[in-house]
């Protein structure tokens, strides 16, 4: 059996296919060997979400649904909605409410001067 071409494989000794008849692994699977030559990226940063939800196709975020006027909210599940609650951001309006609450919403006033307190004699 030396020397002689009996069987005729595109195989070397090691069981590995040869050079030549290797082919192009990208032109040829649509599955998982495909998925690390992928590049482009389909979702972006949302303007006001700040999550990477934004469709660049679609122009909506999946996320919060920007841009339609009300943000997109389910009751699926209670730490979904436990991750966007009031209290989770900067709170710019909400933080000076219960302060205005307690003196009725005042605006535009002067606080009343106090009579000067005499100093005690010593």
């Amino acid at each position: 059996m030396d020397g002689c071409d009996v069987f005729d494989t595109p195989f070397d000794e090691f069981g590995s296919l040869q050079l030549e008849e290797r082919r192009d692994i990208s032109t040829t699977t649509k599955g998982t060997q495909s998925f690390g030559m992928r590049h482009t990226k389909s979702h972006t940063l949302c303007r006001r979400c700040g999550r990477r939800s934004f469709h660049n196709q679609k122009k909506t975020c999946a996320q919060c649904g920007y841009p339609a006027a009300k943000t997109r909210k389910y009751e699926w599940s209670v730490k979904g909605k436990r991750r966007k609650v009031t209290g989770t951001g900067r709170m710019a309006y909400m933080k000076h409410l219960p302060r205005r609450f307690k003196n009725g919403f005042r605006e535009g006033t002067q606080a009343k001067k106090l009579p000067a307190v005499a100093a005690p004699a010593s």
